[in-house]
């Protein structure tokens, strides 16, 4: 009889039937392969980027990922995409999710779901030599503020702009993302830049004295993974294991590690982002 039961539970791990049941809900194909495949666009420090060292992937989203999947039962793969890419690869399935600082946009809802697990909202600053001219955000009004035109802080600025700057309008300067941005701000063709403010404090850390914040967030918005839009079952099992990294405590580490404490949820939430 032992050598029977032995003979079934080989035969069923082999078809990946004892896979499937061991990873927390996941969905079949995913529970079988054995790794659950995160899309990623690593360029946005510190959630995601390259260490200048060692080219590795690293980033609060890549420690995130790996911990999400270690819940799951199974491995983190990652396979980099273009930003515009990034939710038509979630669509045909060439990815399982997105991991990499998108924003949860009501907007983005038709084409995909929205797992939220941090906290962020656009942040003004600028060079910390100009600090004086930016004592209050009123001082924007008439100046040209850059910011990553492939994100939400484009209308952003511009409704901030119309509620506060009246015919004195933000001159806004669409970038090739934040750290295109930050150049151009300090080559002085742009008097202000706007990044999540996620992202600020490591920056600011990396380069000492070198920005000023300017305000407050003008914005609150949720960072979420994005899977298809139709796939309630891994929906359910990535939020389920980020509420296990909350309750275990990794979670509130790897916010300690990478300067993010102030930008955590208490718990998952899908499609909350508005």
């Amino acid at each position: 009889m032992k050598t029977l039961f032995a003979c079934l539970i080989g035969c069923l791990a082999g078809l990946g039937v004892i896979g499937a049941a061991s990873a927390a809900g996941l969905p079949d194909r995913i529970a079988t392969r054995g790794s659950l495949i995160f899309g990623i666009v690593p360029n946005y420090p510190p959630m995601e980027f390259r260490d200048p060292a060692s080219n590795a992937l690293v980033g609060f989203d890549v420690d995130l990922g790996e911990a999400l999947a270690g819940k799951l039962g199974v491995k983190a793969k990652w396979q980099e995409t273009a930003f515009e890419q990034m939710l038509p690869a979630v669509a045909t399935g060439r990815v399982d999710a997105i991991l990499s600082g998108m924003s949860d946009l009501a907007l983005r809802h038709d084409a995909a779901s929205f797992v939220d697990y941090l906290r962020s909202g656009p942040q003004f600053f600028s060079l910390a030599s100009r600090a004086a001219e930016f004592a209050d955000m009123h001082a924007l009004c008439g100046k040209a503020v850059g910011a990553s035109r492939r994100t939400s802080f484009p209308k952003e600025i511009a409704d901030w702009s119309a509620a506060h700057c009246g015919a004195k309008a933000i001159a806004f300067v669409g970038t090739e993302g934040s750290a295109d941005a930050r150049t151009q701000l300090r080559q002085g063709r742009i008097d202000a830049a706007v990044q999540g403010n996620e992202t600020l404090s490591y920056v600011m850390a990396q380069e000492p004295n070198a920005y000023a914040l300017i305000g407050a967030p003008i914005g609150a918005q949720l960072t979420g993974i994005a899977v298809a839009k139709d796939d309630a079952g891994l929906q359910n099992a990535i939020a389920g294991a980020v509420d296990g990294l909350i309750a275990d405590g990794s979670y509130k580490a790897l916010l300690d590690k990478w300067r993010l404490s102030s930008n955590g949820i208490e718990k998952a939430s899908i499609n909350a982002g508005q």
